[in-house]
């Protein structure tokens, strides 16, 4: 960046970042995150590899963990401007001001992926790295002295940060493609037909990836993955506009239409504004559709490490559950308790709205992809029960438990580290154990399937009994102005 005007672009949208953050996630608290996460990682790499995972399958597992987190993060960026605004007031981030800078569209959308990739590599990736080498060098892993040990540190921070650079530039193209009507939805459509028709036909897709680059460390698998980056990155430039305006939409009158089928008014209000926000129900079904994917990768990375198929129904629902805490996030995005201030309903009335919603749209979409894992892949009916009681007991879960740590604004579990630490150890305590048996412990006994089964609902009852709680602690909180 010899250009001085890009050099101080790049500083402006670093501190705007910042400051972002700062703002929202309590300062200080914000700035334990980095500590909270290479702890988590460190403590969740022990626990799998003393439980007989491998540390190349939690190599692998951090690998997609950093594309997902790409995935997402263009996604804020990009798709949820309405989203940013209910968080941040009625502000204009300097990637949407190309039309006013000195600078051209492609030059403002490039700082702005540079600015993120350094941004989140410091202060997200680099955790992940330091808290993963000792599950490396404890674990089996050809790591002799310390040297080596750093090296292996640095060379995971570096894949890691090219992993999220990858899904970051995944998003940017398809939102780009989106946008280009019939041809870039046909375009899209071929694309991803041929990465599935190589994916079906046997081919290695994650060799070609960072992933690959990090197992084998040669020049060839290093310059083939940055090969990959540069043509997701040179179609995401050539469809993509950040400052294209999106066409305005009118909406009728659909909410007492909507309410004979809810039933209760702030539920249907909560419903209807996931509709008429950037991406409707479609960001639900893709925060959904990225676990699934996630999921079937892992699978299959699994099952060639460790040479045991793993169980496709415990597998599946344990992970799908997750998408619980994504679907509540997408729930509480259009308002906010200043918005219920002119209505006469307490903080119960619109947490009870929050749950009701939830269960009438997040396990429905969880179902519908494990139903197609299932359809896809097969397995024991007994399985298949199973995961479905983990699917709804772990979405309960994750629900109950963020609402009684953030209320109704989960974004803070993000990037409070206090919060996030409380939250990744409630979390994991119930979940890992389940998915060291569905990864690594299958065919499962007819007794471990009944205890996992229990283990479900117990977890369901649980997220309940969490969200019952939570309405009289938020009551008082937000009373007190919290």
């Amino acid at each position: 960046m010899t250009d001085g005007r890009t050099r101080r672009l790049f500083v402006e949208m670093l501190r705007e970042e910042w400051r972002l953050h700062d703002r929202l996630f309590r300062g200080r608290r914000f700035e334990l995150f980095p500590l909270v996460v290479a702890a988590l990682v460190a403590g969740a790499g022990a626990l799998l590899v003393a439980t007989g995972t491998t540390p190349d399958a939690v190599v692998a597992g951090l690998h997609a963990l950093a594309f997902v987190f790409g995935l997402h993060t263009g996604s804020i960026g990009f798709v949820g401007r309405d989203a940013l605004r209910n968080l941040l007031g009625d502000v204009t981030l300097l990637v949407f001001s190309a039309r006013t800078l000195p600078l051209s569209r492609p030059r403002v959308l490039a700082v702005f992926v540079v600015k993120d990739v350094v941004y989140y590599a410091v202060l997200f990736l680099l955790p992940i790295a330091a808290g993963a080498t000792p599950t490396l060098v404890g674990g089996g892993g050809a790591v002799e002295g310390i040297g080596a040990a750093v090296g292996t540190a640095l060379l995971l921070w570096a894949t890691l940060t090219l992993t999220f650079v990858l899904g970051l530039g995944t998003t940017i193209a398809a939102i780009g493609l989106a946008r280009r009507g019939v041809h870039g939805l046909a375009l899209a459509a071929a694309v991803t037909a041929g990465v599935g028709a190589a994916w079906a036909g046997g081919v290695n897709l994650a060799a070609y990836t960072p992933y690959g680059a990090f197992r084998s460390p040669t020049l060839l698998r290093a310059g083939t993955s940055l090969a990959v980056l540069g043509a997701v990155f040179a179609l995401a430039a050539a469809t993509f506009d950040a400052t294209g305006r999106e066409r305005a939409r009118t909406a009728g009158p659909a909410f007492r239409r909507w309410l004979d089928r809810v039933g209760e008014p702030l539920a249907t209000r909560t419903l209807l504004d996931v509709h008429r926000s950037s991406g409707g129900f479609g960001k639900v079904l893709f925060s959904a559709a990225v676990l699934f994917g996630v999921t079937a990768g892992l699978v299959d990375l699994a099952g060639r490490i460790t040479g045991v198929a793993p169980s496709v129904g415990v597998s599946f629902g344990a992970v799908l559950g997750l998408s619980g805490f994504t679907t509540y996030n997408w729930l509480t995005q259009a308002d906010g308790v200043d918005a219920s201030l002119v209505h006469p309903v307490t903080t119960a009335d619109v947490l009870d709205a929050k749950f009701r919603a939830f269960l009438l749209l997040g396990p429905l979409v969880g179902l519908g992809f494990y139903a197609a894992a299932l359809a896809w892949r097969g397995g024991p009916l007994a399985e298949a029960v199973v995961g479905a009681a983990l699917l709804v007991g772990v979405a309960c879960y994750v629900f109950g438990t963020t609402v009684y740590l953030a209320g109704l604004s989960p974004d803070e579990l993000l990037f409070d580290g206090a919060l996030f630490a409380v939250f990744g150890a409630a979390t994991a305590v119930p979940l890992v154990p389940v998915l060291v048996a569905g990864f690594a412990l299958a065919p499962l006994s007819a007794g471990l399937l009944a205890a996992l089964g229990a283990g479900g609902v117990c977890l369901g009852l649980a997220g309940v009994g969490l969200y019952r709680r939570a309405r009289p602690k938020w009551t008082a909180r937000y009373r007190n102005g919290a």
